[in-house]
């Protein structure tokens, strides 16, 4: 099992939600978060500076077997690039166990119910 996180552009959630879903990725967590790029800029808009250095972006968090990672890969990749700086990054990070409270299951089963398993 391997846990996916994708820091993305707010603006691109909707296209990566429903790429994961055409990949069979029906279950998934995320998160309103804000990050420092290296982006320095200033922004004027009706005579008032801002600072963009904090980027607002969606934290994507999911849990999959390893048959399923490259397709999770490629779809969040796929529907959140822009071809410009900060489209984001992706994060892989292997998983020990899950365990479903309700029933005890362990493992892989723990993430889908076994008829459903792909």
């Amino acid at each position: 099992m391997k846990k996916i996180e994708a820091i993305i552009r707010a603006t691109k959630f909707d296209d990566v939600k429903d790429a994961l879903q055409e990949a069979d990725i029906e279950w998934f967590s995320y998160y309103d978060v804000r990050g420092v790029g290296k982006m320095r800029q200033s922004r004027v808009y009706r005579g008032v500076k801002y600072d963009t250095s904090f980027i607002e972006r969606i934290l994507i968090s999911i849990v999959v077997r390893d048959v399923n990672v490259e397709k999770t890969i490629q779809a969040v990749v796929k529907a959140a690039q822009t071809g410009e700086v900060g489209d984001g990054r992706v994060f892989v990070i292997p998983v020990e166990d899950s365990i479903r409270i309700r029933t005890g299951e362990r493992g892989d089963i723990a993430l889908y119910n076994a008829e459903n398993a792909k």
